[in-house]
């Protein structure tokens, strides 16, 4: 309806809108708040490459709708401030452990598991030795698992508490761009040309809406720094093969710096008796992985990823993994598996060559073929290395079974130029969340859409606020 005025609307409804939206809906005078979202409710989010592979949906229900890319990831709350993005550059350190605090009794408050996986110093203490001498640094951490199969659950308990306090939701609803008048926010035009009017705009679009994100960022002529993009492989084992690493501490977060070219390799996402998944980013298929709070497969996996970043005269880190991950598509019309064995003998896998291995792939839909036809050179001798290293705090793992499957690309957003606060030099116009390359997980992004409301509640109920 034209003319439509809120004193806030967000854009995008992934952790970090939610989060906003909550804030400023539970403060005293909450403002008129809308929640928009271009995806689906989450009931509404199904995804047929689970069933018979990737059909390059107009909308991936598994990258949008409500409760953004997390909402059926495996549902990890990283609970440590060295992980999970870059929102301490902004808050400081010490704010930041309030704020992850903060946003752990909010994720508690709507249904997430009690439990939470934190090593006892001796443990941690003796793992941390053990990786010092392979060459390697790790990082213990608190993990609070809520579990692929919960997280819908409690995303949907947020909505349901939104509207409760008078938020407005809309769902299915894109947004073209956002507009300004003499360098203020003023509205969103919506892509059927609708236009709304709001005194402060949240931009939380989500890693799917970066491109956008980044795209509106210069139009208005606000300042973008390409962050690193991670390349590499999901690697896939015997869960006992894990254990020593999964039992004491849940997910094991190693970083490495290769002999041969000192790149930073580093392990992402582990799941202990997960499986094996994919994601869709706007026409190109990626690996990832997912584990469950109530079932459990015999295998445990992660990502073991290159991080790469550029300089003059190539400053594109995201086209550069988009074409790495097109390539592998290419091949198979999805994803590679490789037994690592095949690899390093410098052979494709077949069919007859998997049936050889000790694992039992969970991702029946992988193609086996040769990730040396996809993969830089580079990047291969990084990862072979990095699995060579963490065979000695893991025996097992650089075993001829081990599954290597490919494509493995995480896109961290450009990030765009935001003060203390989280807002742009467009006064009123805040950028939160992994789509503004702040943060890369629940919790920190999360946390980012609270510093954004509390910014935006203090400047509407100031003097000059209009």
């Amino acid at each position: 309806m034209p003319g439509e005025r809120y004193d806030v609307v967000i854009v995008g409804a992934g952790p970090a809108g939610i989060f906003a939206a909550l804030e400023l809906a539970r403060t005293r005078r909450p403002p008129r708040v809308l929640l928009l979202e271009k995806g689906h409710r989450i009931e509404k989010r199904h995804c047929p490459a689970r069933e018979r592979g990737c059909v390059d949906c107009n909308v991936c229900d598994i990258m949008t709708g409500w409760g953004g890319a997390g909402a059926f990831s495996d549902g990890k709350l990283t609970l440590t401030p060295e992980v999970g993005g870059w929102l301490a550059d902004y808050t400081g350190r010490d704010t930041l452990v309030e704020l992850l605090d903060y946003a752990d009794r909010v994720w508690l408050e709507f249904g997430a598991t009690t439990e939470v996986h934190e090593p006892d110093p001796e443990t941690s203490e003796r793992l941390c030795r053990e990786a010092t001498l392979a060459g390697m640094q790790l990082i213990p951490m608190r993990v609070r698992h809520i579990g692929t199969d919960r997280s819908p659950a409690v995303l949907g308990a947020m909505r349901v508490e939104l509207e409760r306090l008078g938020v407005e939701v809309r769902t299915d609803t894109g947004v073209a761009r956002i507009l300004t008048e003499d360098g203020r926010a003023t509205g969103i035009e919506l892509v059927d040309g609708t236009s709304i009017g709001a005194t402060a705009i949240i931009a939380a679009p989500g890693r799917e809406g970066a491109d956008w994100l980044a795209a509106e960022a210069r139009r208005l002529g606000i300042g973008l720094q390409s962050n690193a993009v991670d390349i590499g492989v999901r690697v896939e084992v015997p869960a006992p093969v894990m254990e020593r690493l999964t039992d004491p501490l849940y997910e094991a977060k190693l970083i490495y710096h290769s002999k041969q070219f000192g790149d930073r390799v580093r392990t992402f996402c582990m799941n202990p008796y997960g499986e094996v998944t994919t994601e869709s980013y706007g026409g190109i298929t990626t690996v990832n992985g997912h584990s469950f709070a109530e079932e459990r497969t015999a295998n445990t996996n992660f990502a073991v990823l290159v991080s790469q970043s550029f300089t003059e005269p190539f400053d594109d880190p995201i086209r550069y993994g988009e074409s790495i991950a097109h390539l592998a598509n290419l091949l198979t019309d999805g994803i590679i598996v490789q037994r690592l064995g095949d690899l390093k003998a410098g052979r494709r896998s077949t069919p007859a060559r998997m049936a050889l291995s000790i694992v039992e792939p969970t991702m029946r839909s992988a193609v086996p073929g040769d990730l040396a036809f996809v993969l830089p050179y580079r990047h291969l001798a990084d990862i072979l290395e990095f699995l060579e290293a963490l065979d000695k705090l893991a025996p097992g793992v650089a075993g001829p079974g081990t599954l290597l499957y490919g494509v493995e690309v995480k896109f961290y957003s450009s990030r765009v130029a935001v003060g203390a606060d989280l807002q742009t030099r467009i006064a009123g116009l805040y950028a939160i969340g992994d789509g503004a390359g702040i943060t890369r997980g629940l919790v920190q992004s999360g946390a980012s859409g609270v510093v954004a409301a509390r910014a935006v509640s203090a400047a509407l109920q100031a003097p000059t606020a209009t």
